[in-house]
This record gives C-alpha cells, sequence and structure tokens, in this order.
C-alpha cells in the first residue's frame, strides 16, 4: 500500500486564496476526513489530489496507480449494464477482460494472440476477476440496489440509485486509494450504516469529505481540516477535532493574555525608570518585552449561525390528528390507513429510503396535496413554517435578500430584518445580494431567517441540511431542540436525528410506520427483533 504525498500545494482563485503551501501525508490504514466550511476549497483539494486540477505553480501531488475516484457523472452510462459499471472502477482488471472478449470473438486466434489470451487470463486471475461479477453485485445489494436492476441497463435507475452505482464502482477492485466528495447523497439510513462499516474495514488510504457529523465520528481515524489558508491533520473523528482545535485556540488565547499581562507590567516599569538611575534594570525589563511576543492568532474561517426560532403564539395541544391517511403519488403508495396523533412540542423525524414518499408526506401535511381517504386534521391555532426540498420556486429572482425577508413581514424594521440576516452570516451589505446569485448555502439560510422572522408553531423541514456545512447542521440540531413548538423534519443525518427526535415516521417495507421513542430505541428495537424474523423465514 502506498500513500498520497502533498508538497508544497497552493490553490487560489482570483484574489481568494483557499490554501497555501500546504504539505500533508495521508497514509495507509488510515481515514482522513477533509472538512471545513462551505467555500473553504474542500472539492477544490479533492480535484488536486484526484488529478483532475492542478495545484498553482509549483505545488505537486504523488499518488498510486491504484487511486479511485468517486465520480458525479451518473448520466454518462447510460446504455451500460450496472454491473459492467461497476466493474469499470477497476480499470487494469475491466480492460484485460474487455480484451479478452474481443480475442475469444475471433474466428481463430494467431500463436501471438493465444499467447496474449495467457497473458490476459493470468492478469484477471490476479485481480480477482472471476469473482468480480459477484464482488460487484455484494457491493450494489449493501448500497440499496436490488439484484433484479444488476444486469439491466444504467438508463433504467432512478438518478439516486445511479449515483449509488458511481459509489459502489468507486469501493470496487480494492483500490490503494479511495476520494470520496459526499459519499452519502443520495442514501438512505441502512445503507449509510452499510457503508460505514465497509469503510471502517478498507485498509487503504480513505480521503472523504462529508456534511454527515456522525458518518466523520464512525468512520474517521483523522480529520483533515482546511482553514487559516491551511490543513492541520487531528487524531479521531470529527467531534474529537472540534475540541482539540477549541483546546489549541483557548490555550493560545490564554497564553497571550497572560504573556500582555506581563508586557503591560514590564512596560510601566520601563515607563517609569527610563530616564532614572536603574538603567540596567530597565534595559533587562526591554530585553524580557522582545523575548515576551504575542502568537498571531489568524482568523479561522469557521462560523456557525445562530438559529433560534421562536414561537409567537402556541397551538393547541392536540397539534395533528390523522386518521386513516391514505395516498399513492403517483405509482408509490405512501401511506395506507395510516393514524397517529401528534401533540404540541413533539419532535418528529421523517425516515425512509429514497423514492418512498417522504416529500410527498410533508405536502400533505402543508396542504399542497390531497389525501385519497382519510383525514388530516391541525389543532387550535397551528401556524406553519415550511421549507421545502426543492424550494427554488419560493423565491423570486429579482428581489434582493433584505427584500424577499421583508416581503414576509412588512411590519418589521429593516434593521430587525438586518438583524436576523446577521445571525445567519449574512454580513454588513450582503442583504443586497440579489437571490439569483445565492449560493445553495445562502438559500437555506436565508429560508431560516424567514422563519424567525415569522415565528411559527409548527415547522415542517424537508431535508433542510442540504446545502448546510456541518457547523449549521450543529447549530439547526441545537436550535430544534430548543424550540419550544412541534417539529416534522425529513432528514438523512442520523447525529441530527439523534439531536432532536423524539417520535419517527418510519418508511419500512410493509408501510408508513409510526414509532414513539428516539431513533436510537428504533434501532435497538429493530436490531432485537432482525434474528427471530431470519429464523422465521
Amino acid at each position: 500500500m502506498s500513500n498520497v504525498q502533498v508538497s508544497a500545494v497552493t490553490k487560489s482563485y482570483g484574489a481568494k486564496k483557499l490554501f497555501e503551501d500546504v504539505n500533508v501525508n495521508f497514509s495507509p490504514g488510515k481515514r482522513y476526513g477533509l472538512t471545513g466550511p462551505n467555500g473553504a476549497g474542500k472539492s477544490t483539494f479533492m480535484k488536486i489530489l484526484a488529478g483532475d486540477l492542478e495545484p498553482d505553480t509549483g505545488g505537486s501531488v504523488s499518488r498510486p496507480e491504484k487511486t479511485s475516484v468517486l465520480r458525479q457523472d451518473q448520466f454518462g452510462y447510460e446504455d451500460i449494464r450496472v454491473l459492467d459499471v461497476v466493474m469499470q472502477g477497476a480499470r487494469k482488471l475491466w480492460a484485460a477482460m474487455v480484451e479478452k472478449e474481443a480475442l475469444l470473438a475471433l474466428p481463430e486466434l494467431t500463436d501471438e494472440q493465444g499467447s496474449r489470451l495467457g497473458e490476459l487470463e493470468m492478469i484477471i486471475g490476479e485481480e480477482d476477476g472471476y469473482a468480480a461479477e459477484s464482488s460487484a453485485g455484494a457491493l450494489l445489494v449493501g448500497l440499496g440496489i436490488p439484484t433484479a436492476s444488476h444486469d439491466g441497463l444504467m438508463r433504467e435507475l432512478p438518478g439516486g440509485l445511479k449515483v449509488r452505482v458511481l459509489l459502489a464502482q468507486a469501493l470496487f477492485g480494492k483500490p490503494e486509494v479511495l476520494l470520496l466528495d459526499e459519499p452519502t447523497n443520495n442514501l438512505d439510513l441502512d445503507s449509510i450504516r452499510w457503508l460505514e462499516g465497509f469503510l471502517c474495514n478498507y485498509e487503504g488510504v480513505l480521503i472523504a469529505i462529508s456534511h454527515d457529523r456522525h458518518f466523520l465520528n464512525a468512520i474517521c481515524t483523522h480529520i483533515a481540516d482546511i482553514d487559516y489558508n491551511s490543513i492541520i491533520l487531528y487524531t479521531g473523528g470529527y467531534d474529537d477535532m472540534v475540541e482539540a482545535k477549541s483546546q489549541i485556540r483557548s490555550r493560545i488565547e490564554a497564553e497571550n493574555a497572560d504573556r500582555s499581562k506581563k508586557i503591560a507590567q514590564l512596560q510601566d516599569f520601563v515607563a517609569r525608570f527610563g530616564a532614572g538611575t536603574r538603567a540596567s534594570q530597565v534595559q533587562s525589563r526591554k530585553k524580557q518585552i522582545e523575548k515576551l511576543q504575542v502568537t498571531v492568532l489568524k482568523r479561522s474561517n469557521i462560523e456557525r449561525p445562530f438559529i433560534q426560532i421562536p414561537v409567537k403564539k402556541p397551538s393547541g395541544k392536540q397539534t395533528l390528528t390523522i386518521e386513516g391517511l391514505c395516498k399513492r403519488w403517483p405509482d408509490v403508495t405512501v401511506c395506507d390507513h395510516f393514524s397517529t396523533l401528534v401533540t404540541k412540542g413533539e419532535k418528529v423525524a421523517i425516515i425512509g429510503g429514497n423514492g418512498v414518499g417522504k416529500t410527498t408526506l410533508c405536502r400533505l401535511l402543508v396542504g399542497d396535496l390531497l389525501a385519497d381517504s382519510g383525514t388530516l386534521e391541525w389543532g387550535k391555532d397551528v401556524s406553519i413554517g415550511y421549507i421545502a426540498q426543492d424550494h427554488g420556486d419560493a423565491i423570486a429572482k429579482n428581489t434582493t435578500v433584505d427584500d424577499w425577508l421583508h416581503s414576509h413581514d412588512t411590519n418589521a424594521y429593516l434593521q430587525d430584518i438586518r438583524g436576523l440576516l446577521g445571525k445567519m452570516l449574512f454580513k454588513g451589505e450582503e442583504g443586497q445580494k440579489s437571490t439569483a446569485v445565492l449560493s445553495g448555502g445562502e438559500t437555506v439560510r436565508m429560508m431560516f431567517a424567514r422563519l424567525m422572522l415569522l415565528q411559527p408553531n409548527v415547522l415542517v423541514l424537508d431535508e433542510p441540511t442540504n446545502h448546510l456545512d456541518l457547523e449549521s447542521i450543529v447549530a439547526l440540531g441545537e436550535a430544534l431542540v430548543k424550540y419550544e413548538g412541534t417539529a416534522f423534519v425529513v432528514t438523512h443525518d442520523r447525529n441530527l436525528i439523534e439531536s432532536f427526535a423524539n417520535h419517527l415516521f418510519v418508511f419500512e417495507p410493509g408501510g408508513l410506520v409510526d414509532f414513539r421513542g428516539t431513533y436510537e430505541d428504533y434501532l435497538s428495537q429493530k436490531d432485537a427483533t432482525a434474528p427471530a424474523k431470519r429464523k422465521s423465514r
């Protein structure tokens, strides 16, 4: 196994310097999480590691030949069999298999071609090629792609499953280095748990970008954090890094405070006795001042928004009553005679695989869709704040951030609008930015500012962590815990679910299940019943 060596790598875009003169070594057997806020340069650095992007003049990256990268071109394999897309991840093996098939298709072979066929057989054997299809199939099943789809074409899969096939491609063939940018995107919770187990047994160099804090804590032996225009290595998972980083900065700040106090005392002595008879003591004090240099702390680029959603008027105790609810949309049974009662203050996580109807359920809750049968009745004085997964249509493109937010409460003072935006990291005149040029993270933060302005007593949030960095997701989790209203949240982020949820709507194979308890309680019950289910089969 070989390492990945980064030497003197610098990268800038215009006047913005992402990182400067980075020297870091990524070793086999270690699993690195690449972290930093949105815009810090994580994906840029990953592209440099993969060889898809050159660093600025002078820097270099060395990597082994068997380096595997999670690609995002899920529509680039439309007419290729799913299993073949996965096996293409082992480039040497795939090339040998293709050449072998071409030779075998010939009516007869020359001596040279026969000799070449023998060489190809050796390569295929060395690369475990005779178990390739079964290995590729096991990866696909682990990532939630049913066996019936393995021999089909990529074009027959929905977009979310195509991304999973590309993840299986990256994992296939025992690569020496794995570079994964957001590997948990489009994965449900069961698939994320499977991937965590797979990666924890991986023996090469793993470098992964993820906004899923639980995932990073589960898989990482080290964190490579982009901050202070550099990359700093920390031992442990994401939470370990945050704690170590805070301790280091606090220690330096305390040392600086002590030094500044000592310097002030020495300067006072010099000022009082500089012109007197204690010249030697004054000179000694001046030398001490020169030695007591205060460590210059660069400004960290990590910032956390302050999300706090007050409730203007509480709802009635019985916030939501659902009886016999049935909905099919368009050809998926979202719920079939589903009934539940949600009381004021409950925090409901809506979880399940892709395409099962979580967004449709949210639209039923907010009244965008009507049920086929059954009733969904909100209680007294309910006011709903909604963030849709696809919220593009909810934001006018011909306005500014200030004006868009103000349009939701025309009685609000501009200073209050600016105050809310400041809490959401829109600084100074950034409230004058056009809504048409906002990044995904800025758009979501702006929508949270709207919730903070309107102060609803019910939240319906469909994948609110999309486009948010880790610091913002942590802030959201803390806000949901403190929120005094009732919340319904769709998310695949296990750490977020564990932080706030005390009630679950779970899309299981048999239908929508109402589970009263935490996600940890749900997993314990699920794991406890799994052996009995297997035995009964």
